[in-house]
């Protein structure tokens, strides 16, 4: 049997579980993630086997101008997740500080980095790039 990993908002009335994760997880300085997350960044990892254990009525989404998708919890406002445009809602990548354990995901890059504010620093030993992975 393989380990789930639990996570939850921050009003605990939004929960959900996973199998698994994407070996790339990248903090991306987007202002759209920048902005969702009120941080330097937002990191998100790709997961299997998302299920909802609670409160998914409370989730609402905000869909951007360039069509990805923000969820969050409509009780306490925590960022929850991302779509791409036109990925159905099984295919959300979840920020990995919504999890409520540690869980084995290792940041392999910094994507969207031209967008940073002034004020932060970027790590030295993770590869950056000033748009997406593919630049």
């Amino acid at each position: 049997m393989s380990k789930v990993y639990t996570g939850s908002c921050l009003c605990g009335g939004v929960k959900f579980s996973v199998s698994g994760f994407s070996e790339k997880a990248a903090n991306c300085y987007c202002s759209m993630c920048r902005k969702f997350h009120g941080a330097a960044f937002g990191t998100l990892v790709d997961v299997t086997d998302l299920h909802w254990l609670s409160g998914e009525h409370l989730l609402k989404e905000f869909v951007a101008p360039n069509g990805t998708v923000r969820t969050f919890c409509s009780q306490c406002g925590s960022s929850l997740g991302f779509r791409v445009r036109g990925a159905e809602s099984s295919d959300m990548e979840l920020a990995i500080a919504a999890f409520d354990e540690d869980i084995p995901v290792k940041i392999d890059a910094q994507i969207y980095t031209a967008y940073k504010p002034n004020w932060c620093e970027l790590p030295s030993n993770v590869p950056a790039f000033a748009e997406g992975r593919n630049e």
